[in-house]
């Protein structure tokens, strides 16, 4: 399922919802023309070992461990990682940001990215992988997605849903769309992330950080969506 857009009359453009794509946009030009993907991913990703031990694996960082986990919040892998990830920060971000404030979404989505890095790096260790990098804005969006179910959970989204060798556009209610895009991610950790090269654990501990944190920072939303029922 993809979303395209929810049915919130946000009334204006949130500044930091479009600042943070900016950044992941200039980030992965900086990636693919001069870096190149295979580098910047080792240099600005986050390294379990390295936020672990707070030793520098070679190549050198762009920061010192583990300020990586900072860094890697605005790399990405891939076009199709990017895309995928920007594509949710701005479904749903802008309304949180409106409902938070700029200063309090700033705080909330970058402990979400946080605490989905430590999550993972604490499965990698486990499983003894731990000089795989991590990079993606994704932890740092699950939280964010988290936030949005708690605010807005009548709100309703226009997904994208293949079904079979047909395409439909539907309005799913922010709660289904929210919950079984969890569901997926706790399945999927469970069974390992499949060989996907996916850190599935980052996806749900980024979520239940937001959670908990959205309780802390939330302030009585001004934006009400459409009753979808």
């Amino acid at each position: 399922m993809i979303p395209l857009k929810d049915d919130i009359a946000l009334g204006r453009t949130p500044p930091l919802t479009t600042a943070l794509i900016a950044v992941n946009v200039l980030a992965f030009g900086w990636q693919a023309l001069v870096a190149g993907l295979s580098l910047s991913t080792q240099t600005g990703g986050a390294i379990p070992y390295e936020i672990l031990t707070f030793v520098d694996v070679p190549p050198q960082d762009l920061v010192p461990p583990p300020f990586t986990i900072l860094t890697s919040m605005f790399l990405h892998g891939g076009l199709g990682h990017i895309a995928g990830n920007m594509l949710f920060l701005w479904v749903f971000g802008r309304a949180v940001e409106l409902a938070l404030g700029p200063g309090r979404f700033l705080a909330f989505y970058l402990a979400s990215g946080v605490a989905a890095a430590l999550s993972q790096t604490v499965v990698s260790a486990f499983a003894g992988d731990v000089l795989t990098p991590m990079v993606g804005a994704s932890g740092a969006i699950a939280g964010v997605l988290a936030a949005y179910l708690v605010l807005f959970p009548r709100a309703r989204v226009l997904t994208l849903v293949p079904i079979f060798f047909f395409i439909r556009l539907m309005y799913l209610p922010a709660f289904f769309f929210i919950g079984a895009w969890f569901v997926l991610q706790l399945l999927s950790a469970a069974w390992g992330g499949g060989g996907s090269g996916i850190a599935f654990m980052a996806h749900v501990g980024g979520f239940l950080s937001g959670l908990a944190l959205v309780r802390l920072l939330r302030r009585r939303p001004r934006w009400h969506a459409p009753s979808a029922w």
